[in-house]
């Protein structure tokens, strides 16, 4: 691990600026993937989420875990915090969270026990993904909640190549033998 007070690696990629006039997948995921280039400049993990009702923004947030300090602060997480107070309610009935990575298996349950309608990620997490990848806590049958998944394929490719960019430098900028 890098110390707090090193530098973060540089982040080479650009943020994205969709139309509004189409109010598509590809426009919030871009919107997601412009919260991940924003962690990426805190030197967090990039991965960004953002929730939308109605074809409205109700959140929109990226991991915090390293500058909070902890372990809960997911995009994910954060977003769906952000959302539940935006909206004075917890159930988050007819909200679509994007985000640019499968979601972990916290995130996941925590999808489903807030009622998020659907959720479309672009990187499949085979390790960790608890929506298709490692696990799917959706196809559990004694679940009384069930998520509309677009797994993969939104911005995919752009998305994999920050995540695996961002640990690439990381791993440049670590001296040999630190862990």
């Amino acid at each position: 691990m890098v110390s707090p007070a090193s530098t973060p690696p540089a982040c080479p990629f650009e943020k994205r600026f969709p139309s509004q006039l189409v109010r598509d997948d590809t426009f919030f995921m871009s919107l997601a993937y412009n919260q991940a280039i924003d962690a990426w400049r805190q030197d967090e993990v990039p991965i960004g989420a953002v929730i939308a009702v109605g074809g409205e923004i109700i959140a929109a947030a990226h991991n915090t875990v390293e500058s909070a300090q902890d372990p809960t602060a997911h995009a994910e997480m954060l977003a769906i915090t952000q959302a539940a107070s935006k909206l004075g309610n917890w159930r988050l009935e007819g909200a679509t969270l994007y985000v640019t990575k499968e979601p972990c298996p916290m995130c996941s349950g925590a999808l489903l026990m807030s009622r998020v309608q659907r959720v479309c990620y672009a990187v499949p997490d085979p390790k960790m993904g608890c929506l298709g990848g490692a696990t799917n806590l959706n196809d559990l049958p004694r679940v009384n909640h069930h998520v509309e998944l677009t797994a993969g394929g939104v911005l995919e490719p752009e998305c994999r190549e920050l995540l695996q960019a961002f640990f690439k430098a990381k791993r440049v900028a670590e001296p040999a033998g630190e862990s």
